[in-house]
């Protein structure tokens, strides 16, 4: 009896350890999953400028009223941080009471001099800034990490400068630009970064934070913002038909009326969540480190982007995670054609936005046509941001509303009914793009 329970002992040892291995092993496997799919992320730029030498050049492109209110605020966080603590408070109006009661008593010589550092506010008393060099200087003494001075390119070669803290949205900023320019408040107005070292450009979405991204950007880097029109910026919402009836023929898609595509928008965007399009086909992938280009099936889920790996099926089960998109951003890019030997000018590149040159981690995709294009970087987009992105539209058409109103009033005004006689009606400007560049 006792060798057959030593036996049974032995076993359950020998099962624990298994099992311990095996834990071990998955721990490993998964640290290193992690390991090879985490880009490196630089440190925080230490400027505070985005598209000048220096800072103190950026603060003497301020406008006037700018550099108040960045002065006015910075004058209010000083005044913030010189508030007492409420324990402080309570202790120094104590002190204050006592003090004016002994100062009550005693003779008016005697009493001390009224203090100069402080009010019995707790404000702090700063001398008011008169010249525009007295204003720079104080901006340069106490301006923050969480601010920036961008410089924004507009389409005829001029450009603006803004103050934006890490507060304000691209939606804010762009409204701020539609003040300054006074051009029309269309959807299409787009904030855009280039990245000239890489040929790509991103539309930055509404939603974002905009400090958030251009704090990725190196010191030395080239990058820069532009003010500039999308036209294919929400084009998911003014026709879904392209991305969720992308299998019909092409008459079906242009004969759909706005009631079919009011459908189709409340059917796919009308819930909690966002119903992704059912996009697959053919895409040419550049191998790592080269400039050729393999042709591969990839498959678009809401989780990602997957494809058939070399020698499988078509089936779900052969399916290899290409992508997540959490942790990257969809790109265009200019002339990959002449740069990577790309099959054609129309491709994509999904990367962390923390990456400014080549990596081992950036992906380079190419399409067959421009329309291929449209549908795969939007329907990326559709897919990484879902509800938001739909918010981000109806936004923006709640702005452009007053604009699209006007527009309206002058054209049914006009005695000959023709549209184009007024400078508002006019398309607005963009940027033209470099040859072999595809606006998406």
């Amino acid at each position: 009896m006792l060798p057959c329970v030593m036996e049974t002992e032995k076993m359950d040892d020998i099962d624990a350890m298994f099992s311990d291995l095996l834990g071990e092993m998955d721990n490993l496997s998964q640290s290193l999953l992690d390991t090879a799919e985490e880009p490196p992320v630089p440190n925080r730029r230490s400027t505070f400028s985005i598209g000048f030498t220096d800072l103190n050049e950026s603060l003497n492109e301020l406008e006037e009223q700018d550099l108040d209110a960045l002065v006015a605020d910075l004058r209010s966080a000083s005044t913030t941080s010189a508030v007492p603590t409420d324990q402080q408070t309570s202790s120094q109006t104590d002190q204050t009471a006592a003090s004016a009661m002994t100062q009550q008593s005693a003779p008016a010589a005697n009493r001390p001099p009224p203090s100069n550092t402080a009010g019995s506010s707790g404000q702090l008393q700063m001398s008011e800034p008169q010249t525009k060099a007295d204003k720079i200087k104080l901006a340069l003494e106490n301006l923050k990490d969480d601010k920036l001075i961008v410089k924004v390119l507009m389409s005829d070669g001029s450009s603006k400068t803004l103050m934006v803290d890490e507060r304000q949205t691209v939606r804010e900023v762009l409204d701020k630009l539609f003040e300054k320019t006074h051009c029309d408040c269309s959807v299409a107005w787009s904030l855009c970064e280039t990245n000239p070292e890489l040929q790509i450009e991103r539309g930055f979405e509404d939603h974002e934070y905009l400090v958030e991204p251009l704090s990725a950007w190196t010191q030395e880097s080239e990058n820069k913002i532009y003010f500039v029109s999308r036209p294919q910026k929400y084009v998911m919402f003014k026709d879904p038909q392209l991305f969720y009836m992308w299998k019909k023929k092409t008459a079906c898609l242009t004969g759909i009326n706005e009631q079919a595509k009011q459908l189709l928008l409340e059917e796919h965007f009308g819930g909690s969540t966002v119903i992704v399009p059912d996009l697959e086909g053919t895409l040419y992938l550049k191998e790592d480190g080269k400039k050729v280009w393999k042709a591969r099936f990839f498959v678009l889920r809401a989780s990602g982007l997957y494809y058939v790996p070399k020698g499988k099926t078509k089936s779900s089960s052969d399916l290899a995670c290409f992508v997540h998109f959490e942790k990257v951003n969809v790109y265009t890019t200019n002339n990959y054609k002449q740069k990577y030997r790309a099959p054609t000018n129309f491709c994509f590149m999904l990367k962390h936005p923390c990456i400014q040159k080549e990596s081992q981690y950036v992906k380079f995709l190419c399409c067959d046509d421009e329309h291929t294009l449209l549908l795969w970087v939007n329907s990326i987009r559709i897919a990484k941001y879902g509800t938001v992105l739909y918010q981000n539209y109806q936004t923006a058409m709640k702005r452009a509303a007053p604009t699209l109103r006007s527009l309206q009033s002058a054209h049914t005004d006009k005695p000959n009914g023709r549209v184009g006689d007024y400078p508002h009606e006019q398309a607005p400007d963009f940027i033209p793009p470099p040859p072999g560049h595809t606006h998406v």
